[in-house]
């Protein structure tokens, strides 16, 4: 089967349409300073002609005949064609280096734009390091097309043609022999690059997936740590790069070859030229300038050959960098979706679900004919055993996820018919997992309305109970919570997602046990914020204390992605069903972890969202989640 993958990947072109596509589109966007490159190369190649051509009548008319008067004369010509070339380089250099850098960031900030906008379900299936890859490597690559590279290959065919017709005018017969030897050189380098082409793109693949399991890693090394499988880890880490290392052989060995078989046509045609060469000076049809003259300018067409071969190897590898970026440009947005829908009013919070089915794995529902409606300005609790799908249902609300069958209503339109942007515009989050970006709190808070001001920032800061432990930071608000918010406790860090999502002042609120992380006395502290906040907005709650649940509008008990129950508190406690049995466990648990058992202990009933624990789903997708 190895014997046979070449013969296959022999036959592929440079590139596929979809890249040359990008390549022309990018050329035509910089074809200005391109043209400009281009011209400053054929007049630094030019100048570059000047000294191989003197030197013919340096040997005959200056050595042989003793002409002296003719040094300074050639002498200068050729300090002026090299401060033109010297001078020609440099500028090329700043017009097309600039071009290159600029089109790397326009490129890179494109498909960042485009990433950021695909849907959830994309980022489930794909390694936060492949896309990384895609956005800051696979960019880099068209320097190679925008930069200097590709005038240096213009230029080098370029110099190759003009060096040709000058070796034609000095022995056409050796020229001919030469330019055989060449032909044969470049198809064989035709051939070398369109087998390499696969190797790039294959090794851009395999950094990526590498890069992405180190980004794991290392942003899961408590895990790492904390059950000693640092040495699984780097077994994992060395077999990916060993496969990057076993990629990057095989295309050093096709670069290799093709740089020895130019160098060994360069050797070939050097012993031509000393046999064909030597007899010519020795029957008189030849002069020793005019062999010095062929040999500079036999100088002048292989190098430009082999500056090819190392450019089209460059080019190739960009080649291939343009069909994974086109690969995920090619993928609908959002926004793409967007276009299409109706836009969105200012929301009033009535959400319905219409007899809703949906599974991440097909065959496996995670959600099974659910109907639910909640009014405006209502409250509705999610509660139930962990994957028993109430996690999965606000990601249906949040338009993370979209349902198999049945309809998502938001004031009795289909959400699928709405854009998404405008829509989330008005929803409020705060998921079982609150991450925080690396800046300060401040920045944190006000990351969904960048223009609030610190009075408001502060002011919401207070009603989540932030306020207290933000001042006693020694830089206050300013103070820089680490990656993800390290920095901070986990009580902390739920508190400040709280904050963040009253500033966002939302219509519809999202609670995904927004006070897991809190312990009572915390949660207590907050619970006047939260109802604050829910006043007025339509809420939905997962929680796994009565401090959120008892005060619901309505309840809804979730077992294996069915509504069993729903109901008030007083309802459902008085029917004894599942509710009943999850309230009497928390009741239970609560006066297992009360601190003084000898002391009477009577709480308000309680619940939680699973019996023993909290519900472990994610919202967003994935399997197993709840």
């Amino acid at each position: 089967m190895a014997d046979e993958k070449p013969q296959k990947t022999g036959k592929r072109p440079l590139a596929s349409p979809g890249a040359w596509q990008e390549a022309r589109a990018l050329v035509h966007a910089h074809r200005y300073r391109l043209a400009l490159g281009l011209g400053l190369m054929l007049v630094s190649r030019a100048a570059g002609l000047v000294l191989p051509w003197m030197s013919g009548y340096v040997v005959d008319d200056v050595i042989a005949q003793g002409r002296a008067d003719l040094l300074l004369p050639l002498a200068l010509l050729a300090a002026g064609a090299t401060v033109v070339q010297s001078g020609t380089g440099f500028a090329l250099s700043q017009v097309l280096g600039v071009a290159a850098q600029r089109a790397i960031t326009e490129m890179r900030k494109r498909v960042q734009r485009h990433v950021t906008r695909l849907p959830i379900a994309y980022f489930d299936a794909t390694q936060t390091g492949v896309l990384i890859s895609r956005v800051m490597t696979d960019a880099e690559g068209i320097r190679n097309l925008v930069g200097t590279g590709l005038t240096q290959l213009a230029g080098g065919f370029m110099t190759a043609t003009v060096g040709i017709g000058v070796l034609f005018y000095l022995n056409w017969r050796l020229t001919s022999v030469t330019l055989l030897i060449l032909v044969v050189l470049g198809a064989a380098m035709a051939m070398a690059f369109s087998r390499l082409r696969p190797l790039f793109r294959e090794r851009g693949k395999i950094n990526a997936e590498v890069t992405g399991r180190l980004a794991e890693t290392l942003g899961g090394v408590r895990i790492v740590k904390a059950y000693n499988v640092e040495k699984r880890e780097q077994r994992v880490f060395a077999g990916g790069v060993h496969r990057l290392l076993r990629n990057v052989a095989k295309t050093v060995t096709g670069v290799s070859a093709t740089t020895s078989a130019a160098s060994l046509a360069i050797g070939v045609i050097g012993a031509l030229m000393i046999v064909m060469g030597g007899r010519a000076i020795i029957a008189g049809t030849w002069t020793v300038g005019d062999l010095l003259r062929y040999l500079l300018f036999t100088g002048v067409v292989v190098a430009p050959v082999m500056q090819i071969a190392s450019i089209g190897t460059q080019i190739t590898e960009a080649f291939a960098g343009l069909d994974r970026i086109r690969e995920i440009l090619g993928t609908p947005t959002e926004i793409d979706e967007d276009a299409s829908r109706q836009p969105v009013g200012r929301v009033e919070g009535r959400v319905a679900l219409d007899r809703v089915t949906f599974s991440y794995t097909e065959g496996v529902p995670v959600l099974k004919d659910v109907s639910l409606e909640a009014p405006a300005g209502s409250t509705t609790a999610l509660v139930g055993s962990s994957g028993s799908g109430k996690s999965t249902l606000v990601s249906l609300i949040i338009a993370f996820n979209r349902p198999q069958t049945g309809r998502v209503l938001v004031d009795g339109q289909d959400l699928a018919d709405l854009r998404l942007a405008e829509y989330r515009r008005q929803l409020g989050v705060v998921l079982q997992e609150n991450f925080l970006f690396d800046g300060s709190v401040a920045s944190n808070i006000s990351f969904v309305r960048r223009h609030a001001t610190r009075a408001e920032i502060e002011a919401v800061s207070r009603i989540a109970h932030c306020d207290e432990f933000i001042r006693g930071f020694p830089d206050g608000y300013d103070t820089i919570v680490g990656e993800r918010g390290i920095k901070l406790s986990g009580g902390q860090r739920q508190r400040v997602a709280i904050a963040r999502a009253i500033l966002a002042d939302p219509r519809i609120l999202i609670l995904d046990e927004a006070t897991s992380s809190l312990d009572s006395e915390s949660e207590a502290m907050i619970q006047d914020g939260l109802r604050a906040l829910r006043q007025g907005r339509t809420t939905f709650v997962i929680a796994h204390r009565l401090s959120t649940i008892r005060s619901a509008d309505q309840i809804l008990v979730l077992e294996q992605g069915e509504i069993v129950e729903r109901g008030t508190h007083a309802e459902l406690y008085a029917a004894g069903g599942r509710y009943r049995e999850l309230h009497d466990t928390q009741y239970r648990l609560e006066q297992d972890r009360f601190i003084n058992p000898g002391e009477d202990f009577t709480p308000e009933p309680e619940l939680v969202g699973a019996a023993g624990g909290h519900g472990s789903g994610r919202a967003g997708g994935g399997a197993g989640r709840g």
